[in-house]
């Protein structure tokens, strides 16, 4: 998993002085302002993940995502179709560099509202997209039989993130994000309150509505007995018309973080591997 961490980062790195024939090759009738405005992703999540994407203003986004169980568990469980995660969200565009969102998943009947902000786009002139997001998360499962002295503050967590993405060529774009993931409850004795994670993503236009998708975050603060995995997770983008469908392969089952960037339980080299799918209907 470092080595494929590592490789995302050098490709991101080095690309940005390689690709500058190809993006000078591709560039045709348009001009180089229209070229790098195209956006480096087309849906606003890479897979579990945020993109560099938003909507735009007044565009409503519904989000409709299943994770399914393990297919380790073959028919039993009928590879998995038997025990649903589900997220429906809704997102709005207020302007075209703000958006907001408010949802719930069925994962510890968690609810998040959240924003995402863009601080610039890829241009002539600046080579990368950035954009900041801030999600609020609401644990409502929690039990005060389970935790006695429980409160409200202590069902939240938060999550602080960056996304630095660069569209290399017009198949190829990749895209760092550090993140800051705050847990006010520590759910048992290898559980900590801050994680500093990284994550590295990409995609490659196979044709003009297909993309293959990879994600991988590597997490920094996870302690040595910590059971958890870092979630590494596969997928293929189809555009149609105005849905985004995404289907995906992952070792964690949550939709959302913080819960997939710290609680990935499966393991892609025992077939411990979930599949799901996000729907985005935009209106």
């Amino acid at each position: 998993m470092k080595l494929l961490f590592f490789l995302f980062s050098s490709i991101f790195i080095c690309s940005s002085v390689l690709a500058q024939d190809d993006l000078l090759n591709e560039i045709n009738t348009d001009s180089i302002d229209e070229q790098f405005e195209m956006p480096a992703f087309k849906a606003t999540r890479i897979i579990n993940g945020e993109s560099s994407k938003l909507a735009a203003k007044k565009e409503f986004h519904l989000v409709i995502s299943h994770r399914f169980g393990s297919i380790k568990d073959g028919f039993t469980t009928f590879f998995g179709l038997d025990n649903a995660n589900t997220y429906i969200g809704l997102l709005y565009g207020i302007t075209d560099k703000l958006n907001v969102s408010l949802g719930r998943e069925t994962y510890r009947k968690t609810i998040v509202g959240s924003l995402k902000y863009k601080i610039t786009e890829q241009s002539k002139d600046f080579p990368l997209h950035l954009v900041a997001f801030a999600g609020i998360y609401a644990n409502t499962q929690l039990s005060d039989n389970a935790y006695p002295e429980l409160t409200n503050t202590d069902r939240l967590s938060f999550l602080y993130q960056l996304q630095v993405a660069r569209r290399l060529t017009d198949h190829f774009s990749l895209q760092l994000t550090p993140k800051y993931v705050r847990q006010n409850l520590k759910y048992s004795d290898y559980d900590i309150y801050n994680y500093f994670i990284l994550g590295a993503g990409g995609r490659y236009k196979v044709s003009k509505r297909v993309a293959l998708t990879a994600e991988y975050d590597y997490n920094f603060s996870r302690p040595e007995q910590n059971p958890f995995k870092n979630p590494l997770s596969l997928g293929v983008d189809l555009e149609t018309g105005g849905h985004v469908f995404q289907l995906l392969f992952s070792n964690a089952q949550a939709n959302l973080p913080p819960s997939y960037l710290t609680y990935a339980t499966g393991d892609w080299s025992e077939g411990e591997i979930y599949f799901g799918f996000n729907i985005v209907r935009v209106f």
